[in-house]
């Protein structure tokens, strides 16, 4: 087991969930109590949700309260009235679910999350006291098979080939699909103890009887895919503001660890934390070393 996973990780049960109107949004949070202050708000990446916050959520919990969003059509949380799923659409959202909130926050993003945090951190700057990017899904078209958690998947985008594929992923059971995941996201899957692979495999049992679960997931990988093209998302970074950390497991099969140091480059000032033998959910592989680093980031935002 990796020497930076903490002894508590996976120990903590999920934070409890309300729904909340904020701007005229509404999304599903899980909140952690903590000290008055500055708050954190927790980002998570496509087909996640807030339970993936949980650890770290709670290590910081000493130093902020916390705030774990589940995005529109995500976790728990319905879809927009008029459903958006391009990342500007989810950025929307996510902003104005954190300006109805009238303070500035923390804003710590994984994968799409870091994506859209970015987004949010700089165009509405005001906004976000500080910025902590988990592997956050920066434009990355590079043909790797080892981003696909089921070879199948290249198969089942065929027509007409692909149709025997697709009926084969859809009989996967949520225990199956769970440990896909896993093994995608994690650098070492042997660290994630047998309650959270139950918690996973709940999660999406309960995920699949919402009529919308798969449009979320599809609508918003390919609008992300796309809008890559655009180069968009580097053109924001480098106009963020917040003092930013950005953190990357150097196992990362989702998005390539060579984009760690440009990402750290192209945000003025950030801060890069490069984790050996993570993947691409440090806060749930490593979240003690990923609280010492935020921690550090709050303490002293200015330190480089």
């Amino acid at each position: 087991m990796s020497t930076q996973v903490s002894a508590e990780r996976g120990l903590r049960e999920p934070w409890p969930g309300r729904e909340v109107t904020s701007g005229g949004v509404t999304l599903h949070v899980r909140e952690t109590p903590g000290p008055d202050g500055i708050p954190a708000v927790y980002v998570h990446g496509l087909s996640g949700s807030a339970t993936n916050w949980t650890d770290l959520a709670g290590q910081l919990s000493g130093r902020a309260a916390g705030t774990a969003v589940d995005l529109p059509g995500f976790g728990h949380s319905r879809p927009l009235a008029t459903p958006d799923w391009s990342p500007d659409g989810h950025a929307d959202a996510l902003m104005c679910f954190l300006a109805g909130r009238g303070e500035r926050v923390h804003l710590l993003g994984n994968s799409l999350g870091g994506a859209l945090s970015i987004s949010v951190a700089a165009r509405r700057p005001e906004l976000v006291a500080s910025l902590t990017l988990v592997s956050p899904a920066m434009p990355d078209r590079r043909p790797d098979p080892r981003r696909i958690a089921d070879p199948r998947l290249a198969l089942a985008m065929v027509p007409v080939l692909g149709r025997r594929a697709r009926a084969q992923i859809a009989g996967l059971t949520a225990t199956e699909r769970a440990q896909q995941t896993i093994r995608l996201c994690f650098g070492d899957p042997g660290v994630v103890p047998p309650h959270r692979l139950a918690q996973a495999v709940a999660e999406l049992e309960a995920r699949a009887g919402l009529p919308w679960a798969r449009q979320a997931v599809m609508g918003t990988a390919g609008q992300m895919i796309a809008s890559w093209a655009l180069g968009g998302l580097w053109r924001q970074a480098a106009r963020v503001q917040a003092p930013t950390l950005v953190v990357w497991g150097d196992r990362d099969r989702l998005v390539s660890p060579r984009l760690a140091a440009r990402t750290a480059a192209t945000i003025p000032g950030a801060r890069l934390l490069m984790l050996p033998g993570v993947g691409h959910v440090a806060q749930m592989e490593a979240p003690d070393a990923v609280a010492r680093a935020v921690g550090e980031l709050w303490e002293d935002p200015a330190a480089v």
